[in-house]
């Protein structure tokens, strides 16, 4: 790979998509960590409530990133390297988030979801970006806790698994990849169907 293709795969700008506890934390470890962030949220509040945090939070670790709001998913990822979002594991709010993210964010952008139900195979079928789609799962819901499975689809690009192993690294998270086990049920319905 070229340092021009390699470059393309480094995560320097990320969108978080949910600011409720687990979105606002993850968006602070990333700014910490030197990433540019953007934290987005459709409820004020937890816009108004994460800014009041992280305050606190440079104020006591300090930071080196930056991290801005947002109040849509179309301004918070048009820039972004990667997307993540933290909206519930089910599958209606995931494909909603999905297709969302995948018509508004540039094409290089790399959208991750954690999940610990749901089949990262279907959910990247149902993008135009299937080989730029990964999911996370943990020991627990917390991503920042413990070690991270990168769970890898049927479709997903090399390069891609490379960016995503070096971002979690950069903000200090020990990652391994694994295969999506889950039974891919909108991918095999429609084989059914051709």
């Amino acid at each position: 790979m070229s340092a021009q293709e390699h470059d393309a795969f480094h995560v320097r700008s990320v969108a978080v998509i949910g600011a409720g506890s687990a979105g606002r934390a993850f968006a602070f470890c990333c700014a910490g960590a030197g990433l540019q962030v953007v934290l987005e949220d459709v409820m004020p509040s937890n816009l108004r409530r994460a800014q009041d945090e992280y305050a606190e939070f440079v104020a006591a670790a300090g930071a080196t990133g930056s991290l801005r709001y947002a109040g849509t998913v179309e301004d918070a990822v048009h820039d972004a390297d990667l997307a993540i979002d933290f909206v519930p594991d089910e599958l209606e709010s995931k494909l909603e988030i999905f297709s969302l993210l995948d018509r508004m964010a540039p094409p290089r952008t790399i959208l991750c979801t954690p999940t610990r139900a749901l089949s990262i195979t279907d959910l990247a079928s149902c993008t135009y970006r299937s080989g730029r789609c990964v999911a996370l799962r943990g020991a627990t819901a917390n991503l920042l806790e413990g070690e991270l499975e990168i769970v890898r689809s049927r479709f997903l690009e090399s390069p891609v698994v490379d960016a995503v192993s070096g971002f979690l690294s950069d903000i200090g998270i020990v990652s391994r990849l694994v295969e999506d086990t889950e039974e891919p049920m909108l991918v095999k319905n429609a084989n059914l169907r051709l």
